[in-house]
């Protein structure tokens, strides 16, 4: 299979969104995951015993996120039939999301009721913009690693750090070397993405927001440089 060139910074950057709106979400949104559902289960659990707010984001943020995973799905099979860009066009889609999530949140945050509608909307567009980023790595990113994923990334990671000390064939090990090398560059992405959305998001608030579109941005033009289509 042929691999795109520039896929080392796509991967980077969009690991780095990841790690930075799922952060960024969670700081402003009391406690909601964006770019992935399992957090939220732990999170929802946690406000109905604690009787905290953010309930109602929390119960929706499944059903959307899978809502949204369908119609990129859908989308992106008409635009192949069609011959159209369906990745361009999904990743430019991606970024229309995540400048509503930077506008919502910028206009009406901060938020004292993350169960209001101007809090749960925003939410939604960030969560939105994580589903797309999720099914645009399955489908049409999937010779580069989990972008949101990091527990299996994690544990595929310590797994290969296992049989490279223990040793194996010279073939076997090149191959999970590499493996390794792409997990660990991916997990160290998406940390990052989380230390600056902490830092930024206290100093600046839901401003810092920007930053994951400029990525986002970025991402784009390296993807579609590297794919003609």
């Amino acid at each position: 299979m042929h691999k795109p060139q520039g896929s080392a910074a796509v991967a980077a950057l969009l690991s780095f969104n990841g790690g930075f709106v799922d952060t960024a979400g969670f700081l402003g949104l009391a406690g909601l995951f964006t770019a992935h559902v399992t957090g939220n289960f732990v999170t929802l659990g946690a406000a109905l015993v604690l009787g905290t707010h953010g309930i109602i984001g929390k119960i929706l943020a499944l059903p959307e996120f899978i809502l949204v995973i369908a119609l990129a799905r859908v989308a992106g099979a008409a635009l192949r039939a069609r011959d159209l860009p369906a990745l361009r066009v999904l990743l430019i889609g991606k970024v229309a999301l995540l400048v509503a999530f930077f506008a919502l949140a910028v206009g009406y945050g901060p938020f004292p009721d993350p169960d209001s509608p101007a809090a749960l909307l925003t939410g939604f567009a960030g969560i939105a913009a994580m589903a797309v980023q999720n099914a645009v790595q399955r489908v049409h990113l999937s010779t580069l690693p989990p972008t949101t994923l990091m527990t299996g990334s994690t544990t595929q990671a310590t797994l290969d750090a296992v049989d490279l000390l223990m040793g194996s064939d010279a073939a076997h090990s090149a191959q999970i070397r590499s493996r390794f090398g792409r997990l660990s560059l991916s997990i160290v992405y998406f940390a990052a993405g989380c230390a600056v959305a902490a830092v930024l998001y206290w100093l600046v608030g839901f401003w810092c927001l920007l930053l994951p579109v400029i990525v986002g941005i970025l991402s784009t033009i390296i993807r579609t440089e590297a794919v003609p289509a």
